[in-house]
């Protein structure tokens, strides 16, 4: 009786030191529950989780902003009204996120799927769905001190058109390639799929409700009890990953510690063997999980290699580097990239999307400029060249042969084949046309010269009729008769008459 009396009392003191906490940074929380689905079978437990964590975090101080059963236009609707809920506190804000529903994986890109949806194909779900880095991206657009994204939507893909094609669970999320203060959590790893669960709750929100409400757990602690609670309850089936940038302390009940926000101490496997050696399998298991890294994974499956949980454990880690690469795949998004991810993992469930997505890139061409100097060529974003400290490698399309002249890797020309320089034809000097001389106009000469040819008009000329009676017409050198006057001697004009010219 005491004992109960004392954990009530603790638990009063930390919800009040929670809202205290509360006073000093503003907090609010947008929680969506999404379960009547209109196309497939409805989900029973969002809505309860739903109503459970955001009465959790209203007891944390946080003003919590609800919604049930949202449509496309809804969902994204009500995510900028968060955002612009969050900017109106201005930027000493802690924004969190809780979302329970349906979760897919299309293309290396994970979407949150509204009520409405009703895919027959993959390519439905980027239109009717919501993708979750657009809501990351809003989020990110508005000035807050943290930002929370709690996801239990992994579950299994309902939608029996495009379930056989697409890839099973959600991709990699990083938090460290995005904007820092941010942390993510889903209910399970990448690949793989969550439960439902056949209590009140889904087994990931009754560990968050369970360990959220412990005072003064840090959020890395808490979602570290979340991870084991939740693996042993499903016996190994689920297990929770999360991704944090984290730069300042975060605690859900219980005041933050103050000061810059160390990184944790990362093990090597060595080390993890070291540490792991010699405990009870049970025991060994619990501090791998709380860990969450491939390290301690990897130590674990080799040293309890025989065992049911050293075999859940491998099965793990191949899965978890086969998701790296996928992502590492999808970033780069080169048709080489695809072709050795498939070469890499053959038969997996990814496999039809990376060939889908090779052959979708297959003739686009690559923007990779050449550079002569320094032994390598720097891609178009500004990358190092291969080979460069620091740099990645470069992205080629050798492996798809000669077929595409645009995709065949572009390679310095040596100085014995650099082609003949092309002959320059020179430039004809630009002929200048003689000036004429300037024309004096003169006076015609009074006798005809055979060489100047000068054309006068004369007046029109003027018919007289010859008065009655003879007339004698005299010509010199002959004339055209009596009257003419046309006389010619010498090829000039003398002829004379009278009464003519």
């Amino acid at each position: 009786m005491i004992g109960s009396i004392l954990r009530h009392t603790v638990l009063a003191a930390g919800i009040l030191l929670g809202s205290h906490a509360a006073l000093a940074e503003n907090r609010v929380a947008l929680v969506i529950g999404q379960s009547n689905y209109r196309a497939v079978v409805p989900l029973p437990n969002p809505a309860n989780d739903a109503k459970a964590v955001s009465q959790m975090l209203t007891e944390s101080g946080f003003e919590v902003l609800t919604a049930a059963d949202l449509s496309q236009n809804e969902l994204r609707a009500k995510v900028g009204d968060f955002a612009a809920m969050v900017a109106a506190k201005g930027p000493d804000t802690v924004a969190l996120v809780f979302y329970a529903g349906h979760g897919l994986q299309i293309d290396g890109e994970n979407y949150l799927v509204p009520v409405d949806v009703d895919p027959k194909r993959e390519t439905d779900i980027p239109l009717q769905a919501v993708r979750l880095n657009d809501i990351l991206n809003t989020l990110n657009s508005v000035p807050s001190k943290t930002r929370i994204l709690l996801l239990d939507s992994c579950r299994n893909n309902p939608f029996p058109d495009i379930s056989k094609t697409a890839a099973r669970g959600l991709a990699i999320v990083d938090a460290k390639t995005g904007a820092p203060g941010t942390f993510m959590s889903f209910s399970t790893s990448p690949g793989a799929e969550a439960e439902d669960g056949s209590g009140a709750n889904s087994p990931y929100t009754t560990a968050l409700l369970a360990a959220a409400k412990e005072p003064g757990l840090s959020i890395e602690d808490t979602f570290k009890r979340v991870r084991v609670a939740v693996n042993k309850v499903t016996e190994g089936r689920q297990t929770p990953w999360d991704s944090s940038s984290l730069t300042d302390d975060f605690r859900f009940i219980g005041p933050p510690v103050a000061g810059p926000k160390l990184a944790a101490v990362k093990k090597t496997v060595d080390e993890w063997k070291r540490d792991l050696k010699g405990k009870p399998v049970e025991a060994a298991n619990e501090l791998i999980i709380a860990d969450g890294s491939d390290e301690a994974y990897d130590a674990f499956a080799t040293l309890y290699a025989q065992t049911p949980l050293g075999l859940q454990a491998r099965d793990w880690l191949v899965r978890h580097r086969r998701m790296k690469a996928w992502n590492e795949a999808v970033i780069l998004n080169t048709a080489a990239g695809y072709s050795a991810f498939i070469a890499r993992f053959p038969d997996s469930d990814l496999t039809p999307t990376a060939r889908k997505l090779e052959e979708r890139l297959r003739n686009r061409p690559n923007f990779v400029a050449a550079v002569a100097t320094g032994g390598g060529a720097a891609n178009a974003l500004g990358a190092p060249p291969t080979g460069a400290a620091g740099g990645l490698p470069q992205p080629t399309n050798a492996s798809l042969g000669p077929t595409c002249p645009c995709t065949t890797p572009i390679v310095p020309l040596k100085k014995a084949d650099t082609p003949p320089k092309k002959r320059v034809e020179p430039v004809p000097p630009k002929r200048v046309e003689p000036v004429p001389p300037k024309r004096v106009d003169r006076a015609p000469p009074r006798r005809y010269v055979e060489d100047d040819v000068v054309i006068i008009r004369r007046p029109p000329v003027r018919y007289y009729e010859p008065a009655p009676g003879p007339r004698i017409g005299i010509g010199i050198g002959g004339s055209y008769g009596r009257g003419g006057s046309y006389g010619d001697r010498g090829g000039s004009y003398q002829g004379r008459s009278r009464g003519g010219y």
